[in-house]
């Protein structure tokens, strides 16, 4: 969905163990201190438990099932009209061992209307000359045989029942559902779909814009929650969708086009081949040619451009006559390639916008990812640009028509990162929104230092993190915040204040806590990769990435799961005192170190000398299991300055004045 505010990178450290650490049994309770070790240890409730779906490794189990949908779509885009109006045939295969006497779809263009419970639910309701009236049903018909007859269903909000006439059979038990419908394309509402004008004619940026399957699942059946203006969650399989419009326009969408031959000219199949076997970025359509064509004559009639994508829970298109297009080749590792195609309208080639460097951003994205998590699976990945802002579907992403450089970078980036999370690993974003935005924020910060030498790194933007100070110190604001949700919320029910802080940021920032601090990047990475790997068009749950970051990472990490993402809790490491070992320096020294709150962390403990080196230890979260304070006696024969806690601000401590003692 829309990017995370710019913020700078993580803090990475290293530290060098200097002596053996041990220590006297100071159990004492510390004044002001609200640690209990027995709640911040308390063991972890996961919230799905194991079974033969999903097993305690956090990978699908032996018997994982998921049921599939594959669509077959054709519609035709009225820019006269701003209407959509479409025929989809849906064939449903029910892999479940469950027998099913209904379906449930999402029709998210409810959400348009202005009865829609979105309506209700948010910070701030639209004005009313923003609303439509949603999807416009002609026909919902089931396959009987060889022909389609109606069925009965019912609406609520954003979602339909259909009663079936034959009850579905469990185990690859199949039917067809077809459906006849149109709906107005709303303006500029809700941040995903949208038209707009420009100067050389209107962009169309066309998104939930057919009946879908709801998911059903090992969780609760069927999972009709609303769309009230959270995300998706939705059944794989292949879509096979074609889109006539005028024929001035050009079609970006997702998947590869199968039509080039009837929709292309000569000269840009031709642009496009070249674009196939080139690092660099070829024009395909150019500035010159679009404002000429807006001038010119128009051509009559129209166009059906024809789209296939496999292995998707969705799909998404661009539609404008005003589209500059241009396209770049992608390496991928296995040596197979795709193509990073980007378009937008001369606009966003002037004043703040950089459009020209797109399809780069786009490219070094996808093929950083693909390098390191899992490589990419679709012909084509598409920047749209378009006043949606910032908004993620299978293989195309819409992002802001009027910026450049480090922010189209940083959109770009988040943007593309999320056809990782979530549209090949399938969370579901109206459980679990932490999960997708959280994943790729953590993602995407490291494509960006891994971008041209850290160019664009770190993200910091000021407009949205003014001074860009270390991100372990901005978390303090949510950790100190009493209003502030956990991360496991449920999204619909977190504000539009802690939306990014939290869903966003404090989810990303656990990532790399668990990465630098808590695992290390060995144990980290090959989990997080096996992880991804063994959830890639599937459906995991937040108990399922605990468990496999436990299992795969070699931790018991109850403590992390309860203290940063099922509670709020803050952190306040410090250091209450040093002395000598016998009172003489040549024996070294004593360090007392205290827990006061409620989470822990793993940290750094350095010791100064007043010769001006220093020795550093590695404080344990095994510390506090039994001990509120805790004596760490640190080999040396030289006389201390200071001791401090975290000298490099790398854990969310949320009071610095106690980490450092000093000796006089």
């Amino acid at each position: 969905m829309q990017r995370l505010p710019m913020l700078s990178a993580f803090t990475a450290c290293a530290v060098l163990l200097a002596g053996a650490a041990h220590a006297a049994d100071t159990t004492a309770t510390p004044a002001h201190s609200r640690f209990n070790p027995l709640q911040t240890f308390a063991p972890f409730a996961y919230q799905y438990p194991v079974n033969r779906y999903r097993s305690a490794s956090g990978v699908p189990g032996p018997d994982y099932w998921q049921n599939r949908a594959d669509y077959a779509i054709s519609a035709t885009l009225d820019p006269a009209k701003k209407e959509l109006s479409a025929s989809e045939v849906i064939t449903y295969t029910n892999h479940s061992p469950d027998t099913l006497h209904m379906l449930w779809l999402q029709l998210d263009q409810n959400r348009y209307r202005t009865d829609a419970r979105g309506n209700f639910s948010g910070d701030k309701e639209p004005d009313a000359a923003s609303h439509t009236d949603g999807y416009r049903l002609k026909a919902v018909e089931v396959a009987q045989g060889k022909t389609f007859k109606p069925v009965h269903y019912q609406i609520s909000d954003t979602r339909m029942r259909i009663d079936l006439p034959q009850a579905l059979k469990p185990k690859d038990g199949q039917l067809r559902l077809r459906i006849v419908y149109s709906y107005t394309v709303p303006g500029r509402f809700g941040g995903r779909t949208d038209w707009y004008a420009t100067k050389n004619g209107d962009v169309y940026e066309i998104a939930q814009w057919f009946p879908r399957m709801a998911v059903y699942d090992d969780l609760r059946g069927w999972d009709t929650l609303p769309y009230l203006n959270n995300e998706f969650y939705l059944e794989y399989g292949d879509i096979d969708y074609r889109v006539t419009v005028p024929a001035n326009m050009i079609v970006a969408g997702s998947g590869e086009l199968v039509n080039p031959d009837q929709v292309l000219s000569k000269t840009q199949r031709e642009r496009l081949a070249k674009a196939r076997g080139s690092e660099a970025t070829v024009m395909i359509r150019t500035p010159a040619e679009v404002e000429a064509a807006a001038r010119g004559p128009q051509p009559k009639g129209t166009k059906t451009w024809h789209f296939r994508m496999h292995d998707t829970r969705d799909v998404a298109f661009g539609a404008s006559a005003a589209y500059v297009w241009d396209a770049a080749r992608i390496d991928l590792p296995s040596g197979k390639h795709a193509m990073a195609m980007s378009v937008y309208p001369v606009e966003s080639l002037s004043g703040k916008g950089h459009w020209q460097d797109s399809t780069q951003f786009v490219k070094h994205t996808i093929e950083y990812f693909s390098k390191r998590w899992l490589e990419y699976p679709w012909p084509n990945a598409i920047a749209e640009a378009g006043k949606v802002g910032g908004m993620e579907y299978p293989g195309i992403a819409f992002d802001w028509w009027q910026t450049g450089g480090k922010p189209l970078f940083g959109l770009t980036t988040h943007e593309v990162g999320h056809f990782w999370f979530p549209m090949i690993v399938g969370f579901d974003e109206r459980r679990a929104a932490w999960m997708d935005e959280g994943f790729n924020t953590y993602v995407d910060m490291r494509a960006a230092l891994d971008y041209q030498g850290g160019k664009y790194a770190p993200k910091c933007d000021a407009e949205y993190a003014p001074g860009c100070t270390n991100p372990v110190e901005e978390i303090q604001s949510v950790l100190h915040d009493a209003d502030a949700p956990p991360i496991l919320t449920k999204p619909d029910m977190i504000r539009e204040k802690y939306r990014h802080p939290v869903t966003y940021f404090k989810s990303a920032l656990g990532l790399n806590l668990l990465r630098e601090e808590i695992l290390g990047p060995e144990r980290f990475d090959v989990a997080f990769r096996r992880f991804v790997h063994a959830w890639a068009f599937k459906h995991p749950t937040p108990s399922d990435f605990f468990r496999a970051m436990d299992s795969a990472g070699g931790e018991d990490l109850s403590w992390f799961w309860n203290g940063w993402y099922k509670h709020n809790w803050s952190l306040d490491m410090a250091v209450t005192g040093v002395s000598y070992v016998d009172g003489k320096p040549s024996h070294g020294a004593k360090v007392t170190v205290a827990n006061l709150d409620r989470l822990v962390m793993p940290a750094t403990l350095r010791v100064n000398y007043v010769d001006g080196t220093h020795a550093d230890v590695r404080i344990p979260t095994a510390t506090w299991q039994q001990h509120h304070s805790f004596d760490v006696l640190v080999a040396g024969d030289k006389a201390v300055k200071s001791a401090t806690i975290d000298p490099d601000h790398v854990i969310p401590d949320g009071n610095r004045a106690n980490d450092t003692f000093t000796l006089h």
